[in-house]
């Protein structure tokens, strides 16, 4: 016999002692239901019995009608469904299942555990099915895969109510771990101190969108970011270099941390004084938490399943994207602005989902050419202003030949902060943003 065969002969993970305790605790005590009606819903009962009794609870609690053997029965009699739920005998059964309505809410967690198993045979037999038909694309069942995977380990039905007692009590710890720390910063700092001010760092579920003008220096800003996230403070980053290669990634890193010019890393004519500088920048790099995925034209499907990945295998804590313009979705025929919508729609999403920040970089219209960019000027900007909860414009003078340039941040946007200029400046030869004040 076939393992196939086998599987379609096993009987689904339930398990009937469990449901009968759970209803017959709540025949028992109905004060329970309060806390049971935000833990299973009807469809968590493996038996249609079971359901249609629950189900019948639920409408009587909804209805603030206390529950007991006979209430039941009259609701499942009007509802036409009492010879379904097994008629009146099995309900009046129910309360001899169970000694005592102590322990329902461990009867009801057993019967949960078991329909997450049945959810997760029935996600493993639709993916197995779809396999074989050869009109789904393999990228999309893959991640249709790791998206019903992920949903369903991060999915919690229950609903716990706080007091003022935890409220504060969890709060006062919160504020003493962070004057212990002195850290004034509640997401993860980008490295510019009075950007981190303003933010309070980079915060989890948020979407953050830095534009420029091509050439400004947008991938620039980004490394410099991350060279401080994760050399510096070494926290797990992951970077979607859409552009560039990861070797011009490591690269241009090597110049920041080492501060040797990037045109005498590119041509080779480096001092003996350069080697070990660079050898000390290499060191320092090397143990990064920093991972590189350099796909050109990315499709937006496979850059979600990346996502997931980074953060289940490595723990990663926030994504760059560079940048959203590269990102390609399924129907490469559909307008452009349809297609940065859904772009930014899915990433917005996709931070959520995965609790981190994701700070995606995006160019700007031509018509902040040597101007101060602004919203409008967002490509795709309806969208892209829309779905992000930080939006930072780069703004400097391209002609400007100093060896240290004035740059401006412009936080033109933040859902829950202040907006406003940030002064920094620009080194062209390692290619880096710094702090004004580091001058």
């Amino acid at each position: 016999m076939g393992t196939e065969t086998q599987l379609k002969d096993k009987v689904p993970p339930h398990s009937m002692e469990a449901e009968q305790a759970t209803l017959g605790a709540l025949l028992l005590d109905w004060s329970a239901m309060s806390d049971i009606v935000i833990m299973l819903r009807p469809d968590r009962f493996y038996s249609l019995q079971n359901q249609i009794i629950y189900q019948a609870m639920i409408t009587l609690f909804g209805q603030s009608v206390k529950g007991d053997t006979l209430t039941v029965i009259n609701e499942l009699t009007k509802e036409g469904n009492l010879e379904k739920a097994g008629g009146a005998a099995y309900l009046a059964s129910l309360t001899d299942t169970v000694p005592t309505s102590a322990n329902v809410q461990y009867y009801a967690q057993i019967v949960l555990d078991q329909s997450y198993r049945r959810d997760l045979i029935k996600i493993s037999s639709e993916m197995h099915a779809s396999s074989f038909d050869e009109t789904h694309d393999s990228q999309v069942l893959i991640e249709e895969a790791e998206k019903k995977i992920f949903a369903l380990s991060e999915r919690n039905e229950t609903t716990k109510v706080h007091d003022m007692n935890e409220v504060m009590t969890t709060t006062i710890d919160l504020i003493d771990k962070r004057y212990k720390s002195k850290n004034a910063f509640t997401g993860i700092p980008s490295g510019f101190h009075q950007l981190d001010t303003m933010t309070s760092g980079f915060q989890n579920s948020e979407l953050i969108v830095i534009g420029a003008r091509p050439s400004i220096g947008k991938t620039a800003l980004a490394l410099s970011m991350m060279e401080y996230i994760t050399i510096d403070k070494n926290i797990p980053c992951g970077f979607f270099s859409l552009e560039m290669s990861y070797q011009s990634i490591g690269q241009r890193l090597l110049s920041q941390e080492s501060r040797i010019p990037g045109g005498k890393l590119k041509s080779g004519l480096l001092q003996l004084k350069d080697f070990q500088k660079l050898q000390d920048a290499a060191g320092r790099c090397f143990k990064a938490p920093l991972f590189i995925i350099d796909t050109p034209n990315m499709k937006l499907i496979d850059l979600r399943a990346m996502a997931r990945r980074l953060v289940a295998n490595h723990d990663v804590k926030i994504i760059f994207i560079d940048y959203i313009g590269l990102i390609t979705t399924e129907d490469a025929s559909a307008p452009v602005y349809e297609q940065v919508a859904e772009i930014s729609k899915s990433l917005k999403a996709l931070a959520r989902e995965l609790d981190i920040p994701i700070v995606a970089l995006s160019q700007v219209s031509r018509e902040a050419e040597g101007e101060e960019p602004n919203l409008a000027q967002l490509r795709g900007s309806g969208s892209v202003e829309q779905d992000a909860d930080v939006v930072i414009f780069i703004h400097r003078d391209r002609k400007c030949e100093d060896p240290v340039q004035p740059a401006k941040l412009i936080i033109a946007k933040q859902r829950n902060g202040a907006t406003g200029p940030v002064d920094i400046v620009f080194v062209p030869a390692c290619t880096k943003y710094e702090n004004k004040q580091e001058q």
